[in-house]
């Protein structure tokens, strides 16, 4: 159950659809669900605005299906899969209506005919390497419910392909700047911006980039202000946070 349901739920208890005796059941279904290997958290929709997204790596084909099946069950759309596995993504589309992004390694399950897009968030890469993460931030924020502008291949070292962007970047009420070798796209945006930048470290680089370390040292670093950072190669934690910027209300 998600926000929007528990609204409608307390309206038909307000309408007399519903007898508050039903809907306090309903409730007291819902916080979590123990299916052995894991418990899955159906109040989670309530508490943050978005349901629990499954975290696939470490995780086998067999439990993936377990929690998508009893999450598709009770009702749930736009199931996120992240870092899943090619093997249990063609399982997954075998028995659930299923978009599989595989350079992001993301599955949508029961994906949402309907689902509305408000804001704008542009996702920014410095180079085509970073693509994989720059998509499954990208793609987190639009099962979100976000408008997405997608910026690739505009890193420092042709400054004018960024500068050639500057109305989506300056309109975009939260940008994700996704960039490994030195990381220093994230500062030259937050110097041109007056909204929030969410700064992603990836892996790429040569053997000094120490696996994303010396564009994470970079970013945590930035002399821009509004530039927040997050973990190396994190583009799902980067499309959540600025779904949660773009939605807040009272902002352009």
């Amino acid at each position: 159950m998600d926000k929007k349901e528990m609204l409608a739920l307390l309206t038909k208890v307000q309408r007399g659809e519903v007898s508050p005796e039903d809907a306090l059941l309903q409730l007291k279904l819902e916080p979590f669900e123990d299916i052995g290997y894991a418990k899955i958290d159906h109040h989670r929709g309530i508490r943050q605005g978005a349901i629990e997204v499954i975290y696939g790596a470490g995780k086998t084909t067999e439990q993936i299906m377990g929690i998508v099946g009893r999450m598709v069950q009770d009702g749930r759309q736009d199931i996120l899969i992240t870092r899943i596995r090619p093997e249990s993504a063609h399982a997954v589309q075998k028995q659930f209506p299923t978009e599989y992004h595989e350079l992001a390694n993301i599955c949508i399950v029961n994906p949402n005919p309907t689902r509305e897009a408000v804001g704008s968030v542009v996702v920014a890469s410095g180079g085509t390497s970073d693509m994989a993460v720059c998509e499954e931030a990208a793609l987190t924020a639009q099962v979100l419910g976000n408008r997405v502008t997608r910026l690739y291949d505009v890193g420092v070292a042709g400054l004018h392909r960024l500068l050639s962007n500057l109305e989506p970047l300056m309109t975009a009420r939260a940008i994700i700047a996704v960039a490994g070798m030195e990381g220093a796209l994230a500062s030259v945006i937050g110097g041109l911006v007056d909204c929030p930048v969410i700064a992603v470290p990836t892996s790429i680089g040569y053997g000094a980039n120490f696996g994303g370390l010396s564009a994470l040292l970079s970013m945590l670093n930035s002399c821009a202000s509004g530039v927040s950072v997050v973990n190396i190669d994190n583009g799902f934690g980067a499309g959540y946070l600025a779904s949660m910027i773009n939605q807040m209300e009272g902002i352009k």
